[in-house]
């Protein structure tokens, strides 16, 4: 019981991710006990964050007061970033988190699977060449068996309608799993944690995107979106709320009022007849406990929204009813939401803070913990207990007023590292993340691992809440920030680019960054298991920074490939401990402060790669790192600003101009920056333009001649190269172009290719995925007086990151065509 227990507390509990213990406000709690009189449960399911229908969700929540939750089986982390430069594992952080805002707004919970989004894909044939289907389905399988869903519904069908390889195999995955999670010959390993589950019905909610429509006017049909009083909105304005948290995606939604049709489609068991919750038991008298409904409805009618604390003795007598059910798993899930809104309705907070964002295990820490409730029911602390430590109190608390306990607490040596539980091993394949502990499979977060343990006396009855230990600071233009406190490595350790091009002998720079005073360290170097070289005797001082230069020999690294990078490793041994992580930080407004690892390694750019470009112009766009990379192979970028735009004579010192990726979609200054970008090419410059979409384009007079931008791309990165104009200075200088430079690309080729060009650019390429028709509007290019304008929408963004030869040398070729 102890154990599904734990599973429940995660799967149910929101505040098992909060680093305060806050009451919800009143109307939220009137919500909040509305919903522990319905027993159905919903799990919404799809592909990707922002995927989820968040008006279906918000009305769901609120106006049906249905638990409800999102599944989405990816993180989101194959997508492009409007706002950083962060790609891969890192962006899909930051869309975890982004999703759990929105889900604060809707209501809904979050689920997710250890699925990788590798991409875009245009099938599920191609998705499963990534996915293994069966470990995903076992995935959902195990959420399903938890969360106990009576209804699954699906984004997308089945077919070519969903528009993406992803959607349309997480509709097939979602009916294999309605089926295989009630089978108890289907993933029986499960079983000695949770039972099989029967879902009542699997439905799709079917849509109208751009020119696809999926639904009819004979599909179930569903009024959503009304008014909500004590919301201040209807549900399709707090839905915009709720989608415009995907910030990453750009997916700022409008907040539409009024009221509109959703329609749903039965895919698999029971058929809708006149509700979603046909034949579903939704109330406590449908199970025979008429008792609870009529304590709920009595509690209810007597709610007192300015003083949800006089409904405290009626909370409590309503926990000791619902504790003599005999439904263990309906139990423990109605306890655990009804002892939050018995905390809620107390008034209760409570905070364990300390002024530092991060400290190492086995350090000593100031904490104060804030404790008060406004109730006018008795609360007292019973106990208090923290790592290494407990206290007995029975202290009572005076109503409204704050409670201030000072402790040094020591975080134990054997405490973990703050890092994604996702992230914590190497991935098992390039679309699946190894997550090791099987409890955690689909929770957003695994919960706070450092707590101060207060056990409560409220009225009569027992309780136990988690308060994560916290990092608290007065921010003087945001007030209080609250984040959780960090756990880190005593010792830090990163080379100091992430990737370093080869010369005879490159000069790499190690840089290890203490958190104590550390005497006779080693540093070792190596590629796989060779060793490089190693650094004795190294002492490290505390809360600085020591840069350790070590000469690297490339053409001593064995294996070596003609189409990928040697890796280095790096790794710092103090005594029997040794050191492999480097900490990286994400901060943005509209989420937490983030922290995760990497293993500490570079990449030697291998092969004799030249560039006659020395100094480059760049247009900010939608956040990539070409200018990085290009600091790193020696050349001197500057970011260019509307000054630099006043007169082309600003613009004739550089030798090209680079427009980041979506620079005509976020950059509005461009229809007045294209015309001097043309009179730079004319006298002579060299201007590189990449990938844009259709969506929100400040000009399309793109170039000195006109083109037009489409949706196709080419997402098989290995997919055949066909060379449409071989003699071309793009393809032969200063870098020969070979078939083997298309070797080892990531993730896709190239996106959002031209549909049409005028006829004085050259197209450069033909290629295609599987199946389908050669495109060649993968790059274009033309001179254009003494200069030359290219358009390439092929994913170099992703291709530059990894160091890849070939992609580096084309784009080098492109930088040097006017040289």
């Amino acid at each position: 019981m102890k154990y599904f227990l734990l599973i429940l507390s995660l799967f149910y509990s929101f505040g098992a991710f909060s680093q305060q213990i806050r009451p919800s406000n009143s109307d939220d709690i009137y919500k909040e006990i509305n919903m522990l009189k319905k027993l159905p449960r919903v799990l919404y399911l799809a592909a990707h964050p922002d995927d989820e229908n968040t008006g279906l969700l918000a009305w769901l929540v609120n106006q049906q007061h249905i638990n409800t939750a999102y599944l989405s089986l990816t993180r989101g982390d194959g997508g492009q970033n409007l706002i950083g430069s962060e790609q891969g594992p890192a962006l899909g952080l930051i869309r975890t988190y982004e999703l759990l805002e929105a889900r604060k707004v809707d209501g809904a919970k979050q689920f997710f699977s250890t699925a990788i989004d590798f991409g875009f894909s245009k099938n599920p044939d191609d998705t499963f060449k990534q996915w293994d289907a069966d470990k995903i389905t076992a995935n959902v399988v195990w959420v399903i068996r938890n969360f106990r869903p009576d209804i699954i519904i699906t984004r997308f069908p089945p077919s070519a309608a969903a528009g993406h390889g992803q959607h349309w195999s997480s509709a097939i995955i979602a009916e294999e799993a309605f089926k295989a999670a009630a089978d108890k010959n289907r993933y029986p390993e499960q079983l000695t944690k949770v039972d099989v589950w029967q879902a009542k019905r699997l439905v799709g909610n079917t849509f109208r995107f751009g020119s696809e429509n999926t639904t009819s006017e004979d599909q179930f049909k569903v009024t959503i979106g009304q008014y909500d009083p004590g919301l201040g909105m209807g549900y399709g304005e707090l839905a915009g709320l709720s989608r415009s948290m995907h910030q990453s995606q750009g997916a700022g939604t409008a907040s539409v009022a009024g009221i509109r049709t959703e329609y749903f489609t039965p895919v698999l068991g029971d058929p809708i007849k006149t509700s979603l919750f046909d034949g579903i038991k939704s109330s406590w008298t449908d199970i025979q406990k008429p008792a609870i409904d009529n304590a709920l409805d009595q509690l209810i009618a007597q709610y007192d929204f300015r003083r949800p604390d006089r409904s405290v003795p009626q909370l409590l007598a309503l926990r000791k009813l619902i504790r003599s059910i005999d439904d263990k798993k309906l139990k423990e899930e109605k306890l655990l939401a009804l002892d939050q809104i018995i905390l809620s309705a107390s008034g209760f907070m409570a905070e364990m803070v300390t002024k530092v964002p991060e400290a190492v295990a086995g350090d000593k820490l100031a904490f104060q913990l804030n404790v008060i409730s406004r109730s006018e029911s008795p609360v007292s602390i019973q106990k208090i207990q923290y790592p290494l430590h407990a206290e007995q109190l029975n202290k009572k608390l005076f109503p409204d007023s704050l409670t201030n306990f000072s402790y040094e607490v020591q975080i134990p040596e054997n405490s973990e590292i703050s890092e994604p539980y996702w992230l914590k091993h190497p991935f098992k394949s390039a679309a699946q993340y190894d997550v090791q502990i099987d409890s955690l499979v689909g929770l957003p977060l695994a919960p706070s691992a450092l707590n101060a343990k207060l056990s409560l006396l409220i009225g009569d009855e027992a309780f136990e809440v988690n308060v994560p230990f916290s990092y608290k600071k007065l921010d003087p233009i945001k007030g209080d920030l609250v984040e959780p406190l960090r756990i880190i490595p005593a010792v830090n350790i990163k080379f100091s680019q992430p990737l370093f091009f080869q010369s005879a002998n490159p000069n790499v720079e190690v840089i290890l960054h203490s958190e104590k005073d550390i005497p006779n360290a080693s540093l070792t170097i190596k590629s796989g298991n060779q060793l490089l070289s190693t650094v004795n005797n190294i002492n490290l001082r505390a809360n600085s920074d020591t840069t350790i230069h070590i000469r690297i020999n490339p053409t001593e690294i064995n294996n070596r490939s003609a189409t990928t990078n040697p890796s280095l490793e790096a790794a710092l041994q103090v005594g029997n401990k040794s050191y492999t992580k480097d900490k990286h930080i994400i901060r943005y407004n509209h989420i937490p402060t983030l922290q995760y690892f990497t293993s500490a390694s570079t990449l030697l750019v291998n092969g004799d790669l030249q560039v006659k470009a020395h100094k480059v112009g760049y247009i900010l766009g939608a956040g990539d790192i070409i200018p990085d990379f290009l600091r790193m192979a020696g050349i001197e970028v500057t970011i260019l600003q509307e000054s630099d735009f006043a007169n082309v004579s600003k613009l004739i010192g550089f030798d090209a101009i680079i427009a980041g990726i979506r620079a005509i979609n976020v950059e509005k200054r461009m229809p007045q920056w294209m015309p001097v970008l043309n009179q730079y090419i004319q006298n002579g410059g060299t201007v590189i333009m990449q990938f844009n979409t259709l969506q929100d384009m400040s000009t399309t007079n793109i170039g000195p001649y006109p083109f037009t931008i489409g949706r196709n791309r080419v997402t098989e990165e290995n997919s055949p190269v066909e060379f449409l104009a071989p003699a071309s200075p793009l393809l032969n200088t200063p870098n020969k172009i070979t078939q083997t430079d298309f070797q080892g690309w990531i993730q896709e080729r190239g996106l959002y290719f031209l549909n049409t060009w005028d006829e004085h650019y050259t197209p450069l390429f033909k290629m295609n995925d599987t199946g389908e028709e050669p495109l060649e509007g993968g790059t274009i290019y033309t001179q254009y007086g003494k200069g030359y304008f290219i358009y390439t929408p092929l994913a170099f963004f992703r291709q530059l990151t990894i160091g890849n030869k070939g992609a580096t040398k084309l784009f080098f070729n492109m930088l040097s065509i006017g040289k």
